[in-house]
């Protein structure tokens, strides 16, 4: 017999397409970071440690898709910055976990997941937590988020969006030999 988040997934593989453009049009219009109620796809909320308890927050972030411009130079030097395109060496989801965590400051960033996406935009739902609440600090499966080596995770790449962005320690045996100790150190091996 399956449980429910095995349907709750399932349906996720597949989803309606007139549900999600409904869904699209009305986030379009809402802001880029919004606090939400109750995560949209419960499966992966809870398989990353979400509790509907106190303390635990799902914002919806939006970022734009595409390439990024650079802005233009107005003096200096400009031969090998007169560059356009800018290349940013982050994906989508870690720079919404970024921007959930500047808009609440507070709180850590626990991961996150797809939501939806059109043209223009991704959507992701953050799972925040308050490591300052009560009910936090007494759970034994989420209390190390208190530890003063976990403050700004986000911001050092330690989220599994991050980890997965720095291409670090996620491969291991034959074929990862250039990801440790990682990729910058590997470049500047036999200098």
């Amino acid at each position: 017999m399956k449980s429910t988040y095995a349907y709750i997934s399932n349906a996720w593989k597949k989803p309606l397409r007139m549900v999600i453009r409904e869904r699209l049009i009305v986030w379009r219009k809402q802001g880029a970071v919004l606090r939400v109620e109750r995560p949209l796809r419960l499966d992966r909320a809870r398989s990353l440690g979400y509790k509907a308890k106190q303390g635990f927050i799902i914002v919806r972030v939006r970022v734009k898709r595409g390439g990024k411009k650079r802005q233009k130079l107005k003096a200096g030097r400009k031969s090998t910055k007169y560059k356009l395109k800018k290349t940013i060496k982050k994906n989508y989801q870690w720079i919404a976990e970024e921007r959930a965590n500047r808009n609440y400051c507070n709180l850590e960033v626990l991961g996150s997941y797809w939501v939806g996406e059109d043209g223009m935009y991704r959507w992701f739902e953050v799972i925040l937590v308050d490591p300052q609440n009560a009910s936090i600090r007494s759970d034994k499966n989420i209390n190390w988020i208190c530890s003063g080596k976990h403050v700004g995770r986000v911001f050092r790449g330690l989220t599994a969006a991050g980890k997965r962005s720095r291409g670090i320690l996620l491969r291991k045996g034959k074929g990862a030999e250039k990801l440790r100790p990682s990729l910058s150190a590997h470049g500047n091996r036999g200098k």
